[in-house]
C-alpha cells in the first residue's frame, strides 16, 4: 500500500497533464476521516444540532475530492477531527477547539506513525441544523468549511511530503491559499503574526524556504527511516539519526518556528522506541539534537540514553 502511494505521487503529474481520468479516479477521495463533535460542556440544548453537524463534517471531509491524484480505498489517509464545543448559542454560533490527527502506515509493518497532531483552540463559526457545508477555494465565506479545507489540504500535503521530497508542495499551496482568502472572515486563527501556532503561522513556516530542511526531514525520516526498518532495522535507525540533523538545521535556520518542536512532541514516544536498541553513539547524538530542539522535554530525551 505504501509503495503504491509513492508510485501514485510520481505519476500524478503525468495523469494531470494527460487530462485522462477514469470514473474510479474521479470518485476516489483522499481522506478517511473520523469526526466526533463533543458537546458535553453544553447543557439544556437539543442534541440533534450536534448530531447533524457531525454528519455534515464527516460528509464534507470524506466525499469531497481534494486533489487530482488517484487514491484507492486502501490508500485513503486515516485522520480524525475531534471538535470540542465550548460555547453554543441558539442563534447557531459555536465556540470550539479542534483536535486534528493524521497517521501514515509504515511499509511492511502493522504500525501507523503519526504525521500531524494539532490542537486548534480558535475555531468559531455559525451553523444552523441541517445546513449543507459548501466550499470553494476562490470564495471563502464560511469559517467552518475554511478550517476543514485548510486541515484537509495540510494533511494531504504532509502525507505527500513523507513519500516524496517536497511532494506535497502543490497541495500545501492550496492550504496557503485558504489562509489568504480567509483573512476577510475576521475570525481568529488566520491572521499573520497573531499567534506563532495559528493556522497562518503553521502553513507559512512549511512554505518558508528556510524550512526546506524540515520538509526534507519528513521524507528522510519516514521513507528512508521508518519504511526501511522492517527490512533492516539498523539501516533504518541510522537513516533516522541522519535525518534528525535536518531537524537541528531547521531549528537553527528559523529559531522561532514551532514546527521542529511540534515534530518532537508528536514523535516523542516513537523515538524512544526506535532507540531502545540503538548504539550508545546514536543515543547520545539523538539526545543532543532533541534537547537542543525542545529542551522542555529534556527528561524524556535523557531516557533515550538510559534505555
Amino acid at each position: 500500500m505504501q509503495k503504491d502511494r509513492l508510485t501514485r505521487y510520481l505519476v500524478a503529474l503525468f495523469v494531470s497533464l494527460m487530462g485522462v481520468c477514469s470514473t474510479q479516479c474521479i470518485q476516489a477521495q483522499e481522506l478517511e476521516a473520523k469526526v466526533v463533535v463533543n458537546h458535553s460542556k453544553i447543557q439544556g440544548t437539543n442534541n440533534s444540532v450536534f448530531t447533524t453537524l457531525q454528519e455534515a463534517m464527516t460528509e464534507f471531509l470524506n466525499t469531497r475530492k481534494w486533489t487530482n491524484s488517484q487514491y484507492t480505498a486502501q490508500e485513503r489517509i486515516a485522520c480524525s477531527f475531534n471538535l470540542i464545543v465550548n460555547e453554543y448559542s441558539d442563534e447557531g454560533r459555536f465556540g470550539c477547539s479542534l483536535m486534528v490527527q493524521a497517521n501514515r502506515p509504515v511499509y511492511n509493518a502493522s504500525y501507523n506513525t503519526t504525521v500531524l497532531n494539532f490542537n486548534d483552540n480558535a475555531v468559531d463559526f455559525s451553523y444552523i441544523e441541517h445546513d449543507k457545508l459548501e466550499y470553494s477555494d476562490d470564495i471563502i465565506d464560511n469559517n467552518l468549511t475554511a478550517v476543514l479545507a485548510y486541515y484537509a489540504y495540510l494533511i494531504i500535503g504532509l502525507d505527500m511530503d513523507t513519500f516524496a521530497p517536497k511532494g506535497g508542495t502543490d497541495i500545501l499551496h492550496k492550504a496557503e491559499n485558504v489562509v489568504n482568502n480567509a483573512q476577510m472572515l475576521g475570525e481568529d486563527g488566520w491572521k499573520a503574526f497573531g499567534d506563532s501556532k495559528n493556522r497562518h503561522a503553521i502553513v507559512n513556516d512549511y512554505m518558508n524556504g528556510a524550512m526546506e530542511p524540515y520538509r526534507q526531514l519528513l521524507y528522510d525520516y519516514h521513507r528512508k527511516g521508518l519504511d526501511e526498518m522492517a527490512q533492516n532495522a539498523e539501516r533504518g535507525r541510522s537513516n533516522i539519526t541522519t535525518s534528525l540533523t535536518l531537524l537541528e538545521k531547521a531549528k537553527q535556520d528559523k529559531p522561532m518556528s514551532i514546527l521542529p518542536q511540534l515534530f518532537t512532541e508528536i514523535k516523542k514516544d516513537e523515538l524512544q522506541g526506535i532507540y531502545s536498541k540503538g548504539t550508545t553513539k546514536e543515543k547520545e547524538e539523538v539526545c543532543r539534537i532533541l534537547t537542543l530542539v525542545n529542551p522542555s522535554f529534556t527528561e524524556e530525551w535523557e531516557k533515550i540514553k538510559k534505555n
